[in-house]
């Protein structure tokens, strides 16, 4: 992990409680550790003028979405982002998907899902219950946008939507 990673890591607060959404006593306060996490991650990024990312849950917090975005060439490419929280979680990660470049690239799966497993699962496993949704984002999402998207517009698979 390079220094830029491990500062931004260091940065998230990590979680205590290990439960998932079939914990009916314990998921509120795991959910109540993911908000906090994810503000203060969110509010890191601002304040380093980085940021790239909205994320909200439905009621139960068990169904994520968004929208991430990353530029290039001083332009901004944005996309849809979704995610559910797995049964087993927080010891299975969440699998990130953005439907639109779905089959746009081989580092991705069936769905949108991006393709995780090589470099950030591993890390997850290690860090269970500590690593929640914003250390998806940083340690996932955020170095997945960085490497692919680029590559995708090189290839000409993703062109630049001008906003109405």
């Amino acid at each position: 992990m390079d220094d830029s990673s491990k500062k931004t890591l260091s940065s998230i607060p990590l979680l205590k409680t290990k439960a998932g959404p079939r914990d009916k006593d314990l998921w509120p306060q795991r959910l109540k550790e993911e908000y906090q996490a994810l503000i203060q991650y969110v509010q890191n990024n601002k304040d380093a003028d980085n940021d790239w990312f909205r994320l909200e849950s439905n009621s139960d917090g068990t169904r994520w979405f968004g929208k991430c975005w990353t530029y290039h060439n001083q332009m901004k490419y944005e996309f849809d982002v979704e995610f559910d929280i797995p049964i087993t979680f927080p010891v299975t990660s969440p699998e990130i998907a953005i439907p639109e470049l779905d089959g746009k690239t081989a580092k991705m799966y069936r769905g949108g899902k991006i393709c995780l497993s090589d470099h950030f699962k591993p890390l997850w496993a290690k860090n269970v219950p500590k690593f929640g949704i914003a250390h998806a984002m940083a340690l996932g999402l955020g170095p997945w946008l960085a490497v692919e998207v680029p590559d995708l517009i090189e290839k000409k698979l993703i062109k630049y939507k001008e906003k109405a």
